[in-house]
């Protein structure tokens, strides 16, 4: 995999990009109902962990007390990068703004609280510019 390393580089170039919908956290019960299409899907050893779509979750009658905005940082990093989640929460965090970050092949991504979604993406502009 190519992917940028260098902390400085990823910060200036992060890019946020909000992803249309409201995503929640939730549990599966058993096998996953055929109509949910995860953007995200962890096992654990106390179940099966879900982001989706609140739509979905809602249409499968799937409890969920968390609803989030989901941003893509679409700035390329390497899976070794050092660096990049700790600063990302940090910003946010300095802003009061919660984030659940999971790390994909290609980008990292956020999951953040609905009704600030935007806001982080601002935060995190902000952080690029005063970075790159």
């Amino acid at each position: 995999m190519n992917g940028e390393r260098d902390l400085r580089t990823l910060l200036g170039g992060i890019r946020p990009e909000l992803n249309p919908g409201r995503y929640v956290l939730t549990l599966s019960p058993g096998p996953l109902p055929a109509d949910l299409t995860p953007a995200v899907l962890i096992t654990e050893p106390e179940g099966v962990t879900l982001v989706v779509p609140q739509e979905q979750a809602d249409a499968a009658a799937l409890a969920y007390d968390y609803v989030v905005g989901w941003i893509t940082l679409s700035a390329p990093c390497a899976i070794e990068a050092v660096g990049l989640t700790a600063a990302v929460a940090t910003e946010l965090a300095a802003h009061g703004i919660s984030c659940n970050v999971v790390a994909g092949y290609h980008h990292d991504h956020l999951f953040v609280p609905y009704e600030r979604a935007e806001e982080a993406v601002g935060v995190l502009n902000d952080l690029a510019l005063r970075t790159g």
